[in-house]
């Protein structure tokens, strides 16, 4: 990678460091507040469904808007996010502020997403697209390695009121960052198409794309049935580590540290090894419905965690799979509003993972609910690989036996 993009990829290490310490605190609070799983999940799906809702517009936005001024945007409010949501609690008080500041600061982190993902293409044009995504996520990585333990460190000097400041502080620095790239880089990036038409049209558009653009779908399917079992995970960590298995918030931080670190490790790999894009996408989909199972049959701490380095270490190459393979199926005039559209779809089983969590909240409930989404990943999986396959070669017979 050349030397003026390190201070882009700068830019999205502090911004994914302050998320992750965000992502860190609000189930951790929440279940130390409450000390119920429930509450837990119910926050999660607070934190993240009104994000992946937002995900089409959003999209659209970055076909009409410079996606490099949707990035700033992001970065800067969520900082006010942050001051602003520390202030209304200073005022009213209740641990309610936090989950509605994190949810806030998702819609705008998805919108950087999303302005990222048009972004990338058009400043590494001469990159294998693989080897982008790499880096990208290892800038992703590097922050939630350090985003535990930074929280953690915070949390044992202070009040987790001051980790919520440290974070504004790093959307800043983020903002900083990228607006350095900005001035020193001489790349030209494609100017929007002019607005025209109501909004509905480039969602009209989107959804076609997904309907007709062969091979979508199937990349549709795969990545929800995969975040099947990451938001169970993200929606009870907290909770089977310091709940179940009884074990502190700092082995807690470890542990996602630890998950961070093996994921930067396998994203250099992916950098630099030339797999075929099948082979990532089969490596990553099974280590994951693996990490799944150890992660719910477990009665230790420790199969529990391995189960839990075999889901975040492998989910960032499975989602380089998923969006290298996007990149080239989408066309580039409608690249913003259909990955919109696809990263909602593919997301909405986050949440509805929080909500079967809370629904079924009993602590020795939790292990069963990750190992039956885990087999509903399985099946969609095989659904993919097998059943779609069979009948659209039947149909393709069909067709040229005139029936």
């Amino acid at each position: 990678m050349r030397s003026h993009s390190q201070t882009f990829f700068a830019s999205l290490f502090l911004a994914r460091l302050a998320d992750q310490i965000l992502l860190f605190l609000v189930p951790l609070v929440i279940y130390q507040t409450t000390r119920k799983v429930s509450w837990s999940g119910l926050a999660f799906t607070a934190e993240t469904l009104p994000r992946y809702l937002f995900f089409p517009l959003l999209g659209a936005l970055c076909d009409r808007i410079s996606p490099l001024k949707l990035m700033r945007v992001s970065q800067m409010y969520r900082a006010v996010a942050c001051l602003g949501g520390m202030a209304a609690y200073a005022v009213f008080g209740g641990i309610g502020w936090l989950v509605v500041l994190s949810a806030c600061c998702g819609v705008l982190t998805s919108q950087g997403v999303v302005a990222r993902e048009v972004l990338l293409p058009q400043i590494f044009k001469s990159q294998r697209f693989e080897k982008v995504l790499s880096y990208s996520q290892l800038a992703d990585q590097m922050g939630m390695v350090l985003g535990p333990m930074l929280a953690a460190l915070l949390l044992g000097w202070w009040h987790w009121q001051w980790a919520v400041v440290a974070a504004a502080i790093l959307f800043l620095a983020a903002d900083m960052a990228l607006a350095l790239w900005q001035r020193t880089s001489r790349i030209r990036l494609n100017h929007p198409e002019p607005a025209s038409g109501p909004w509905i049209l480039p969602l009209k558009t989107a959804l076609a794309h997904v309907l007709h653009l062969p091979g979508l779908k199937q990349v549709i399917v795969l990545a929800a049935g995969e975040n099947l079992i990451i938001g169970v995970t993200l929606a009870t960590s907290a909770a089977m580590v310091t709940g179940l298995h009884h074990q502190s918030g700092q082995y807690y931080a470890g542990l996602q540290t630890a998950g961070a670190i093996a994921t930067v490790i396998i994203l250099l790999a992916v950098a630099h090894a030339p797999w075929s894009r099948k082979t990532l996408g089969l490596l990553s989909f099974t280590a994951i419905f693996a990490g799944g199972l150890c992660a719910g049959l477990s009665p230790s701490s420790w199969g529990y965690a391995g189960g839990f380095l075999l889901i975040t270490g492998f989910d960032k190459m499975f989602n380089v799979y998923i969006r290298s393979a996007r990149q080239q199926i989408i066309p580039s005039q409608d690249y913003g509003k259909t990955t919109g559209l696809v990263i909602l779809l593919n997301n909405l089983t986050q949440p509805l993972a929080g909500i079967l969590v809370a629904v079924f909240s009993a602590p020795k409930q939790t292990g069963f609910v990750i190992v039956g989404l885990a087999l509903c990943m399985a099946v969609l999986g095989l659904a993919v690989a097998v059943v779609l396959p069979f009948f659209r070669r039947r149909g393709a017979l069909e067709q040229t036996s005139g029936i």
